[in-house]
């Protein structure tokens, strides 16, 4: 039963360091175009930013890891005035 546990919590941990690093690279390139954009983006403002962020993730659904191939390796970022629910 233990051996369970910590496959379980080494799993999670997994998947935490995933999501950790898919939105550290979003962000770095959302940061990166409001800036070349001319947007004032303060260096202490960035500081402040978590990439614990976890409600684009479904914890319980499938996922399937053949990723297409994406022009510079990432998804286009969302226009500013998009709805959040696109």
């Amino acid at each position: 039963m233990a051996d369970l546990a910590e496959d379980q919590l080494g799993a999670l941990g997994l998947v935490l360091n995933a999501v950790v690093l898919f939105n550290t690279r979003y962000m770095d390139a959302a940061v990166n175009q409001l800036r070349t954009d001319s947007f004032d983006v303060r260096d202490e403002d960035v500081a402040r930013l978590s990439p614990f962020v976890r409600h684009h993730i479904t914890m319980h659904g499938r996922y399937s890891f053949q990723l297409p191939e994406l022009p510079g390796g990432l998804r286009p970022l969302r226009a500013p005035d998009a709805a959040d629910d696109e």
